[in-house]
């Protein structure tokens, strides 16, 4: 059909003598378009009213055709359709190898059938050549604004070519210039520029060409301000007023209509304040109104009880439905499914047709077992939910009793997915409200409760919340840090801010405590989010937003490092806790705590070795705890050294061998609403040069002989981050590798190559105070802190 008014009169005849229809048509959003088609793919219905939209590009399973009229309104008149034009939307029937058909619908209009030599034209593909093509002018005149209407009515004299009648922006153009105002402002070439894009902004709406032409004003005189962008405040309040999903079908269209402005205007990067923001905003809010407006089209031209009763009148008439304690389905005492949650699952060995006439025959006997459900759920049954992620982080769902009932969805805002029942549920009408209300409140808490220092932290950022008695707000330099530090999910690697981080003092610091965050010696985080249930939650809305499909599995809890997967963003391991140091991924705090361990071990200028005790911290040994040191800022050595006679040499123990149990539990670290935690320092004093190895040939640097058995052991300096020297003839000595007999090159271990290093400074001077991150502003509650862990 080719009006909105006949659409609706075809689907409403659907739904009451065929159960019911999709609709597409131009005017709805493609997000409810995509919706309403794909009910039709998935046999939800068997039947699709459209307009001529419907030639456009949409590619579907279509047996027949039918033409309510061969005539429409092309905007100025009512015209008949050519011969080429009937061809397109009949051509949608059928597919390759499989023909379709078509015909006409016979009404009190007069209508009839096809004239026989506009069917012949279709079925042969024979068409009237095309003999004239609409033209305007491209070279456009910017340097008046008489000049510039002159050069869009240029008539053209090339044959063939027909200047095309006024269309909507040049009906613009020439209303808002007949405004003083508007003329006052467009006075050079920029300022023309402007105004002609502001004409071509597409009328959505298509109501009345003077309230369009009201709303390009406003916004060219926005942008001709003194702040040359539209009105924050206006934007906010349109916007605003358009998030609203209630209404019928009608004022649901018009809402998104005026919305798809908005998204419009939000992707002209210097028409607005922050146009990256609204642009996500109003999408958001466009994508809410499309799926409100695909639930109203459903459940006002599909009835499912008059699908079920067409169904089984044609097999017998009434049959006997029955649902056992094991949620097995049958009728007439026949198998034909199971019941899995609030959704109905046909036998699978049954045809796709028999799967759809077994679903419709047992639809009116489960009506009353699925509100019975969704009672039973809303009451105590809700708090039994879990979230699933076996389609991956990206794409949670939500399961109750082992069954998926719902997925979740990220609409823009921060740590607030909405949830979505799956297709196919039978739940309706106060039922369905029901349980998505009930699935809604428990995502919502359960996020509020695994990322509540994230949420508050949140919440003072965007001025919902405000500072505890007696605490400050967050402002300047720190604000901007916790900002940095909430949008990455908290957790910050530390050289992002390490230039903020040097120009805070003790009471900006203390206000980032009052929100869990620590300040370690490579990353900035809030230890109580990095549980495992808060872990879930924040990688799967960061999976969400940045639509990471493909992501390795979320580390198990209590590991202390897995193998790193190259293909995966680095920004998964750092969100999941770990650090990326070479090959593997260790966890961030027992990387830390090895940190502290060997701090006073590389105090001095000599090279050492790590115990089989300090190793177990990170669980791994060899090549994988050379990595791991190289990634906070030791280079190692491997050696060859004697084995004492009574020494039993043992490998330590790998990676694989070491259970979570068996290495110290990094402490668990409590989030109160203020805290003065003593923050992990870099040194800053570690010794310059290194001892080269001796190159006597003969002797290793033990002293002991070729015939003595030797072993491979790893030694360890640390390798500070060092500005260019000024004499650069001079190589640092720290720089050299030994050569001699009994030691092997150095290898450096590739944590050290990815951003992973521990940053150090240069020790600072006698006559310059000491900058807050030196290990000697926290050294007295550093051993405070060592003393109570041992």
């Amino acid at each position: 059909a080719f009006t909105a008014y006949d659409v609706y009169g075809i689907a409403e005849l659907l739904r009451r003598q065929k159960a019911g229809s999709a609709i597409v048509m131009g005017a709805l959003s493609p997000r409810t378009r995509n919706a309403q088609v794909e009910m039709y793919q998935n046999g939800e219905v068997d039947y699709l009213v459209a307009t001529d939209a419907i030639g456009m590009g949409l590619n579907m399973d279509i047996g027949h055709v039918a033409f309510a009229a061969t005539h429409k309104f092309d905007g100025q008149k009512v015209r008949n359709l050519t011969a080429a034009e009937l061809a397109q939307i009949a051509g949608r029937a059928g597919r390759y190898k499989k023909d379709g058909t078509f015909t006409t619908l016979s009404g009190g209009d007069g209508f009839g059938p096809m004239d026989d030599n506009v069917i012949a034209q279709i079925e042969n593909h024979h068409f009237p050549a095309v003999k004239a093509l609409q033209w305007r002018n491209h070279k456009l005149d910017f340097r008046s604004v008489g000049k510039l209407v002159r050069s869009l009515e240029t008539p053209t004299r090339i044959e063939g070519l027909h200047r095309t009648r006024d269309a909507i922006d040049m009906l613009a153009l020439k209303s808002l210039t007949s405004d003083a105002a508007v003329l006052d402002r467009a006075t050079n070439s920029d300022s023309i520029r402007r105004l002609w894009d502001v004409c071509q902004i597409p009328d959505f709406k298509k109501l009345s060409n003077e309230a369009h032409f009201s709303i390009l004003g406003r916004i060219f005189r926005g942008l001709m301000s003194t702040s040359g962008v539209i009105e924050h405040d206006w934007v906010a309040k349109e916007v605003k007023r358009l998030d609203n999903t209630a209404g019928d079908i009608d004022t649901l269209a018009g809402r998104i209509a005026s919305i798809r402005l908005w998204t419009y205007i939000s992707h002209k990067s210097s028409w607005l304040q922050d146009a990256a923001h609204w642009a996500h905003v109003t999408r958001s809010v466009e994508d809410k109104l499309s799926d409100a407006l695909h639930q109203g089209l459903t459940k006002r031209f599909v009835d499912r009880r008059t699908a079920v009763l067409m169904r089984q009148m044609r097999r017998k008439g009434e049959l006997t439905v029955e649902i056992d304690q094991s949620d097995t389905v049958t009728v007439e005492g026949e198998l034909i499914g199971h019941m899995k949650g609030f959704t109905f699952a046909a036998d699978t060995n049954a045809s796709n047709d028999e799967q759809k006439t077994l679903k419709a025959a047992a639809s009116a006997a489960l009506q009353i077992e699925v509100t019975r459900r969704a009672k039973i759920f809303a009451n105590v049954g809700f708090k039994s939910l879990e979230l699933n992620f076996e389609n991956g982080l990206a794409a949670p769902r939500i399961t109750w009793e082992g069954h998926v009932i719902a997925t979740a969805h990220d609409q823009g805002a921060y740590l607030a997915p909405r949830i979505k029942l799956i297709t196919g549920t039978m739940l309706d009408g106060e039922n369905e409200e029901l349980v998505v209300a009930k699935t809604q409140e428990w995502l919502d808490l359960r996020i509020a409760d695994k990322v509540a220092p994230l949420m508050n932290l949140a919440r003072e950022l965007n001025g919902e919340a405000e500072a505890p008695e007696g605490a400050d707000p967050l402002s300047g330099t720190v604000r901007g840090v916790a900002y940095q530090l909430m949008e990455r999910y908290g957790v910050l690697p530390r050289e992002v801010v390490a230039d903020e981080l040097k120009g805070l003092d003790n009471e900006a610091r203390k206000a980032l405590r009052r929100f869990g965050i620590r300040i370690d010696s490579t990353s900035l985080y809030i230890p109580f989010i990095l549980k495992p249930h808060a872990t879930e939650i924040r990688l799967m809305m960061w999976a969400m937003s940045e639509k990471h499909d493909k992501l390795p599995q979320i580390p198990t809890p209590g590991m202390v490092w897995v193998e790193t997967d190259k293909s995966a963003p680095r920004q998964f391991y750092t969100l999941a806790g770990f650090r990326v140091v070479g090959n593997l991924s260790i966890r961030a705090d027992m990387l830390e705590r090895l940190a502290d361990a060997v701090r006073p071990l590389g105090q001095s200028r000599d090279w050492f070795e790590v115990s089989p005790e300090i190793m177990g911290l990170v669980g791994v040994s060899g090549e994988g705890f050379a990595e791991a040191m190289s990634g906070i800022g030791y280079k190692n050595e491997v050696r060859k050294v004697a084995v004492p006679e009574k020494e039993e040499t043992t490998e330590a123990s790998t990676g694989e061998d070491a259970k979570a149990d068996e290495a110290p539990k990094a402490e668990t670290i409590a989030v109160p609403e203020a805290q003065d935690a003593v923050e992990n320092v870099p040194v800053e004093d570690a010794p310059a040069d290194v001892t080269p190895v001796s190159d006597d040939s003969s002797t290793d640097q033990t002293g002991k002989t070729d015939e003595e058995e030797m072993v491979e052991r790893y030694f360890f300096h640390w390798q500070p981050k060092r500005h260019k020297p000024q004499n650069t003839n001079r190589r640092p000595q720290a720089n050299k590798t030994a050569k001699g007999k009994g030691a092997k090159s150095s290898k450096s271990g590739k944590g050290g190559k990815i951003g992973q290093q521990r940053p150090h400074k240069a020790a600072p001077k006698k006559d310059k105070p000491i900058d807050m991150d030196s290990p000697f502003a926290a050294l007295a509650g550093l051993k405070d802190q060592l003393s109570k862990k041992k």
